[in-house]
């Protein structure tokens, strides 16, 4: 049976790689950022990437040079060393996946995505989705998992297998992507919905009205989307999805 997304998921708004603001000290993804979207009452959503020692570590970017004081790819830098590893504007170190669960604790819900590790979506994965699988294992709160990597998604469900999954969705626009246009125009339809057993899509906010988001929906499929940075674009975001992922802003929470 596919596990359901939580009704948390569609309530509190979902704080975009954390409640982040580096004019605050509070980094994308940042132990800092989680506990202040936790202070608010926001989901959080956070990205994974793999060290080179296999752990998962909560970080967005492929590369250090944009957000931490480093240089190069994050994957040959191991563990250790990318906790010791400053994010730019702020004073921690780069987070594992352990020490977040640790931090939110139930809190509020989790929506974690697991980055493409392949390089151009294919099935070269694993070693990322087995450690997400390993520092999730007895965490009771409640935790969403996804990917733009059907591959990724669909391991998930074998290692994973009660928890909610679902995958990152876009108009994969030729020139925003690092893809072929043969993988994107596959993506851009949403073919493995099922065959992965996904129940939810997070679909880029432009793209809203595509009509497979609302043959999907139309299915029951939940529909969350990325990502919001304005009031008046959630509020049109709102009229197909039924939460939003935002940053820039302090988002209102329904009700």
């Amino acid at each position: 049976m596919t596990p359901r997304l939580p009704d948390a998921f569609l309530g509190a708004p979902l704080a975009h790689r954390a409640l982040h603001d580096v004019t605050d000290g509070r980094p994308e993804n940042s132990r800092a950022a989680i506990r202040a979207a936790i202070a608010h009452g926001y989901g959080i959503e956070i990205d994974l990437q793999l060290s080179a020692d296999n752990q998962a570590m909560v970080f967005h970017d492929y590369a250090l040079d944009r957000l931490a004081e480093g240089t190069g790819p994050i994957r040959i830098v191991p563990a250790g060393t990318l906790t010791k590893t400053p994010l730019k504007g702020g004073d921690e170190g780069i987070p594992t996946l352990p020490e977040v669960l640790e931090l939110v604790a139930g809190q509020v819900p989790l929506l974690i995505e697991i980055k493409d590790q392949d390089g151009a979506m294919g099935d070269a994965i694993g070693p990322l989705e087995q450690a997400t699988a390993n520092a999730l294992a007895g965490y009771t709160g409640p935790v969403a998992l996804m990917s733009f990597n059907p591959h990724s998604v669909a391991r998930m469900a074998d290692l994973c297998p009660d928890i909610p999954r679902g995958i990152v969705t876009s108009a994969y626009a030729e020139g925003d992507w690092p893809l072929n246009q043969t993988t994107r125009d596959h993506l851009r339809a949403i073919p493995d919905y099922d065959r992965v057993g996904a129940s939810f899509i997070s679909h880029e906010v432009a793209d809203l009205t595509r009509p497979r988001v609302a043959e999907l929906k139309a299915q029951g499929a939940n529909i969350l989307c990325w990502t919001v940075r304005s009031p008046a674009q959630e509020a049109q975001a709102r009229q197909v999805a039924q939460n939003i992922t935002f940053e820039g802003y302090l988002a209102p929470h329904p009700g």
